[in-house]
């Protein structure tokens, strides 16, 4: 079953594409017609493509993976927030601030200062500051958490990385390519789909094309993200089964051995009075032939 419906993106306003004029011939595969000059999109096809970059999106969460969420545009900064914010993925709607892919080191350098940063007002180091310099840090602080504080838990490079107007992320879709980090775009008929591995051919500038596309990929991250912690539930319960089956085992066999040391000894225990009662006519037998012998020797000295 499909994630959105032909209705849900004809009342979204996904159809709309741009100006006749202002259109890019590379995505002529996706328009439909042309009305008033303006065309407009098959959103059959949208419905298709939602469906494929879902499907790669979720599997991707599911491997444990980030996905970097793009939208410096004012109409979809906000919602662009709020849904990676609610799948726990890194979003960027600010500026963009060249090299944060392909100059990632530098980057995780700057978060490292704004981590540094808070631990000096945790600690107390920014009271004994002059004002002006408390001024300075605090400056800091806020410009490089305006652009950098919804990446700050993105340790590594993301796994993929979802834009909402590829024409205006050009910069992001330039640095995500030079890495080969796959690119899922919202794609309106005025911009290019080359360098897009997940077209989602759609309105860009419509909030509510924005907000229905931008959902349906976040509950498709979030299925992942479910599954993964309940392939996790399992994999733990079916890893402790072994560990108590081992255990089980181990007293088993530590209690079967015991019981066959105890056996043995008591074996052993009433074998010794018989072995014992063997030896005693034995000695008595070599004392007789001791006086024996003593009293043949006697015998014979008298003789002589």
């Amino acid at each position: 079953m499909a994630r959105t419906t032909f209705e849900q993106l004809l009342d979204a306003g996904s159809h709309f594409g741009h100006l006749k004029r202002k259109w890019n011939p590379h995505m002529a595969p996706y328009i439909f017609t042309e009305k008033k000059g303006i065309h407009i999109i098959d959103l059959h096809k949208s419905i298709v493509k939602i469906d494929e970059s879902a499907a790669a999106m979720k599997q991707i969460a599911k491997s444990g993976k980030k996905i970097l969420f793009v939208s410096t545009k004012k109409q979809g900064k906000d919602i662009v927030a709020a849904h990676a914010k609610a799948v726990g993925m890194p979003y960027v709607t600010e500026r963009w601030s060249g090299g944060m892919l392909t100059n990632f080191g530098t980057i995780r350098k700057a978060i490292r200062k704004m981590t540094q940063i808070d631990k000096m007002g945790a600690d107390g180091t920014l009271a004994i500051l002059s004002k002006r310099e408390r001024l300075q840090v605090s400056r800091q602080r806020e410009k490089l958490d305006k652009v950098l504080g919804s990446i700050v838990d993105m340790t590594r490079l993301p796994a993929a990385i979802f834009i909402v107007d590829v024409r205006k992320e050009h910069i992001a879709l330039a640095e995500a390519k030079k890495l080969k980090i796959p690119v899922f775009a919202i794609v309106d008929t005025n911009s290019d789909p080359r360098g897009v591995d997940f077209i989602i051919p759609a309105n860009d500038d419509a909030t509510k094309s924005i907000d229905l596309i931008t959902r349906t990929l976040a509950e498709a991250v979030a299925e992942g993200l479910n599954e993964r912690k309940a392939d996790k539930a399992e994999s733990d319960a079916k890893a402790q089964l072994r560990e108590d089956a081992k255990v089980a085992a181990k007293a088993e066999a530590e209690a079967k051995a015991k019981e066959e040391a105890a056996a043995a000894t008591t074996a052993d225990d009433a074998a010794t009075p018989a072995k014992e009662g063997e030896e005693k006519p034995k000695r008595a037998r070599k004392k007789v032939t001791k006086v024996e012998a003593k009293a043949d020797a006697k015998a014979e000295e008298k003789k002589d």
